[in-house]
């Protein structure tokens, strides 16, 4: 990943990353990508293979919980983002 701050908001970047890299067992594959939504921001995350069920866990609470932690961090930067899981 790149330098946090060409973000919309960085500080909801730099946690989405940290939260994400700590969960999987390759950190170095984690990517965020940010794509220009409607009325807000979207990050998008790629984790490397066999990941993903780990980012999102038993129905989908732990991917929520991270969208709810970035979400508050991005208020800090007084924007609003939504976070995507992607193949």
């Amino acid at each position: 990943m790149s330098d946090p701050n060409q973000y919309a908001s960085p500080t909801a970047v730099a946690v989405l990353t940290h939260v994400v890299r700590s969960i999987v067992d390759d950190p170095d594959a984690v990517v965020v990508n940010e794509v220009e939504g409607r009325h807000r921001a979207k990050l998008e995350v790629k984790v490397g293979p066999g990941d993903l069920g780990r980012v999102i866990g038993r129905r989908g609470r732990t991917a929520q919980s991270i969208r709810t932690l970035v979400r508050a961090a991005a208020a800090k930067d007084g924007s609003e983002v939504d976070v995507d899981f992607v193949d």
